[in-house]
This record gives structure tokens, C-alpha cells and sequence, in this order.
């Protein structure tokens, strides 16, 4: 049996696969963060320093460029919606998401997690060590989910962007990878200045 730690609370992991229900249930992570895999639980390291200041620029640059209508968060979990509600849990934390202020609403008033169809854009900074995870495993899951985009941002060398848009199939376009400034104007007009990221 694992132990998981929350919060100092030193947990077991469970012998059963958990419905996204049950996975809310057990709280905000404290060391380290967790996902739901097939209702697995999937341990994954806290971010790195160079990560974590990456997204919090992100999440600078991005909020005062929203619509009145829409939210940024980082470090969220998305409930991908793979199958019933009693079966097996899906979600993956998410480094940013952009999603409706309905929401947030409705997190407020009933908790649980974010659905997907909540979310307009998932953005994700890849981490030395989870470059498949980012563009192989998460470029599907999220696009399988019906998230209209994805942006996938690599902070290795020169900041880069790679924007991604759902197709008619549940499929990822990807767009040409932007260094220097990316500009947008879906799902709603935003630049951002990548150099600010270094």
C-alpha cells in the first residue's frame, strides 16, 4: 500500500479505482501534486522555481486581457469527463486554464472540480522530464475532452508557444511554435511578450 501525503496527513492510497467524486473528496495536495488516471492516482513532483515563475508570469500577463466573462487559475483540476459519473475518474491539473465565470459559480455553490466543457483554454509549461506527457498524452486528453485550446509553453531556451485548435474531429490543429511575441485573437484577443517568461 502508498502512502500520499496531504496537508501532513499521511494517507493510504486506496485499494479501489476512484470516481471523480471520491478523488475531489480527498482535498487540496500538499507536497507534490496529484492526477486521476483511469481512477489511479498519479504522484507527480512539486514544480520547479523556473516552472512556478513561468506560470505566475503567465497568469500576470493573461488576467487583465480576459473578457468580463472569463477566469485564469493556475495548478487546477479538470475533470476530463471520460465515462459515468460512478466509473473509474479522469482529471489532469492543469498548469493555467482560461474558463467561463459560470464556473466558478457553480464551484462555489456545489464544489467538485472544473469540467472541461467549463474551459475555454488549458495551458501547460513543459517540464524537463514530461515533454511526452505534455505534447503526446495531455495534446490528446484535452482535445478528447472537447477543450477548445490548448497552448503549450516551452521555457527550455528562447520562451516559445505552441497554440492548438480543437477540430470537427476531437482533434488538436497545431499552430506554427511562436517565439519572441505571440499575438492571438481566439478565443479571445491577447499578446503576450514571451521574453517576460525568461
Amino acid at each position: 500500500m502508498i502512502a500520499t501525503r496531504r496537508h501532513d496527513i499521511v494517507l493510504s492510497a486506496p485499494r479501489q479505482l476512484l470516481t471523480i467524486a471520491e478523488y475531489a473528496a480527498l482535498g487540496p495536495t500538499g507536497r507534490g501534486y496529484t492526477e486521476l488516471l483511469e481512477g489511479r492516482l498519479l504522484m507527480s513532483p512539486s514544480p520547479s522555481l523556473s516552472h512556478m515563475s513561468a506560470s505566475g508570469e503567465l497568469f500576470r500577463i493573461i488576467k487583465p486581457q480576459l473578457p468580463a466573462h472569463l477566469r485564469v487559475v493556475q495548478c487546477l483540476d479538470i475533470d476530463l469527463g471520460y465515462g459515468p459519473p460512478d466509473g473509474p475518474g479522469y482529471s489532469r491539473r492543469a498548469d493555467l486554464i482560461v474558463f467561463h465565470e459560470s464556473a466558478a459559480e457553480r464551484l462555489a455553490a456545489e464544489g467538485g472540480l472544473i469540467q472541461a466543457d467549463e474551459v475555454e483554454v488549458v495551458i501547460e509549461i513543459i517540464s524537463p522530464g514530461r515533454h511526452r506527457t505534455t505534447r503526446l498524452a495531455k495534446f490528446t486528453e484535452y482535445a478528447e475532452a472537447g477543450i477548445p485550446h490548448y497552448w503549450m509553453v516551452d521555457t527550455s531556451g528562447a520562451p516559445s508557444v505552441q497554440s492548438c485548435h480543437l477540430t470537427e474531429t476531437f482533434r488538436y490543429q497545431r499552430n506554427d511554435e511562436t517565439r519572441g511575441v505571440f499575438k492571438t485573437e481566439v478565443p479571445f484577443p491577447v499578446t503576450i511578450d514571451l521574453a517576460e517568461l525568461e
